[in-house]
C-alpha cells in the first residue's frame, strides 16, 4: 500500500519514541515518559483494533492481593520481594485514584473478600496470619488491610465455605473506562494512537529504528518500546514471558443479588465480583495450567464448566451464564514484571503477572526512566 505525504508527516511522522501495544502497559509508559519529557513526539501501535491482551478482556479488579496469595508469595519470593510487589500494587490503584475520577472509570471502593475452606494450611491460624500480615503492609498503607468476617458469608449469598476474609484495600474498576480515559490523556497531549497497526519487523542502526508496520508504512524512532506482553515472544524470538489464559463468564441478571463486592479464593486462582445485578467469575487457570498457557483467546470448555460448577457449588442464587471471554496474561517465572533490553534502544516492558491494572502505573514510572 503507497503512503501519501499527508499520512506520512502525521500517522506515520517520524517519533522519539514509539510504543507497540496499546494496553496499560504501554499507556501508562507513555503517560510517565511525558511527565519526565513533555515534549517528546510518541506513537502508539496495536496490531488490533482495540487492545487485544488483558487490559480490556480481564475482571475488572484493582487488586491489591488477597492474604493466601501474600502468604505462598511471601514462600516462594521471601518477604522483602513480595512487600515490593504488593506496595508497588497498592500505589498503582491510588495513583489511578488520583489521575481519574471515580465515575469517569468506574471506580468502586468496595473492599474485597477472600473465601477459604478449613483443608487450607493457613486456616487454623487466621488470626495469627491476619495480625502478622497487617504489620507488614501497614507501613505503607497506614491502616490494617485484612480482617476475619466470616460472619458476612451467608449475608453475601455465598456457601461452603469455613471462613470470610475482608480486605479494605481491594477495588472493582471498568477495564475498558480505565484504558479509554487514559487513552484521551495521552491523545490530548499529542500522542498518536494507531490501532490495526502491528510491527511486521524493525531495523536499528546509527542510533534510529527503521520500523515496518503490517500496513507496509513504515515509521523512523529513536526508541522503541515493546509493551506487548504475553505477544512479546513472537516478536522477540525470546522465551521471556509464559502466557495465561484468563477465562471469564458472566452471569445474567439475578433478582435480590447478595454477593456484592470482589472476591477471591484459592491463593486468587478463582476471582468473582458484582457487575449491578450480575455475577462475572474468572480463573480457574489453575484446574489445567498446562492447556492455558496459550494465547488462544477462544477459551476451553474444560474450564468453563469447572466455573460454572464453582458458581453452582458456592452460591444460593440460581445461575444462568449469559456471556464468556478471555483476556491473555503475562507471567515470569519469579512474578516480577519484565523490563529488558534488546537493543541499544530497543526496550521491552511486559509481565505484570496478572496484576496489570494495579502494577503498570507504578512500573510504568520505572520504564520511563530507564529509557530516558
Amino acid at each position: 500500500m503507497q503512503i501519501s505525504h499527508w499520512e506520512q508527516t502525521t500517522y506515520y511522522r517520524e517519533a522519539d519514541i514509539v510504543i507497540a501495544g496499546a494496553g496499560l502497559m504501554g499507556l501508562w509508559s507513555a503517560w510517565e515518559l511525558l511527565q519526565k519529557n513533555p515534549h517528546l513526539a510518541i506513537t502508539i501501535l496495536d496490531k488490533y483494533p482495540t487492545p487485544l491482551g488483558a487490559s480490556t478482556r480481564n475482571a475488572g479488579f484493582a487488586c491489591f492481593g488477597s492474604l493466601t496469595e501474600l502468604i505462598s508469595d511471601e514462600a516462594t519470593m521471601g518477604t522483602d520481594a513480595m512487600l515490593a510487589i504488593v506496595e508497588m500494587r497498592y500505589k498503582g490503584i491510588e495513583k489511578i485514584k488520583q489521575l481519574f475520577e471515580e465515575k469517569e472509570i468506574d471506580y468502586d471502593a468496595c473492599g474485597g473478600y477472600e473465601t477459604l475452606l478449613s483443608s487450607h494450611a493457613a486456616y487454623s491460624s487466621l488470626t495469627e496470619r491476619i495480625d502478622y500480615f497487617n504489620q507488614l503492609v501497614f507501613p505503607f498503607i497506614k491502616t490494617n488491610a485484612f480482617e476475619l468476617a466470616s460472619n458476612r458469608l451467608s449475608i453475601l449469598g455465598l456457601k461452603n465455605f469455613d471462613a470470610l476474609i475482608f480486605n479494605r484495600c481491594e477495588a472493582g474498576i471498568h477495564s475498558g473506562k480505565l484504558v479509554n480515559a487514559l487513552s484521551q490523556k495521552l491523545i490530548a497531549r499529542g500522542v498518536k494512537i494507531l490501532f490495526g497497526n502491528g510491527i511486521e519487523s524493525y531495523h536499528s542502526s546509527n542510533k534510529q529504528i527503521e520500523i515496518l508496520l503490517t500496513n507496509k508504512a513504515t515509521i523512523k524512532a529513536g526508541q522503541l518500546l515493546l509493551a506487548t506482553n504475553a505477544y512479546t515472544n513472537a516478536i522477540t524470538g525470546k522465551n521471556w514471558v509464559t502466557p495465561g489464559r484468563g477465562q471469564i463468564l458472566l452471569s445474567s441478571p439475578i433478582t435480590g443479588l447478595k454477593t456484592i463486592g470482589t472476591f477471591h479464593f484459592d491463593e486468587g486462582f478463582y476471582y468473582w465480583r458484582n457487575i449491578g445485578d450480575r455475577i462475572l467469575i474468572g480463573g480457574a487457570r489453575n484446574a489445567n495450567f498446562e492447556a492455558e498457557e496459550t494465547t488462544d483467546l477462544n477459551g476451553s470448555d474444560t474450564i468453563r464448566h469447572v466455573l460454572s460448577d464453582f458458581l453452582q457449588k458456592h452460591f444460593n442464587d440460581p445461575i444462568t451464564i449469559a456471556q464468556s471471554w478471555s483476556g491473555i496474561m503475562g507471567f515470569t517465572k519469579d512474578k516480577k514484571p519484565l523490563l529488558v533490553q534488546l537493543e541499544d534502544n530497543v526496550f521491552a516492558a511486559t509481565a505484570c503477572n496478572g496484576m496489570g491494572v494495579a502494577l503498570s502505573p507504578v512500573w510504568a514510572e520505572t520504564v520511563a526512566a530507564t529509557l530516558l
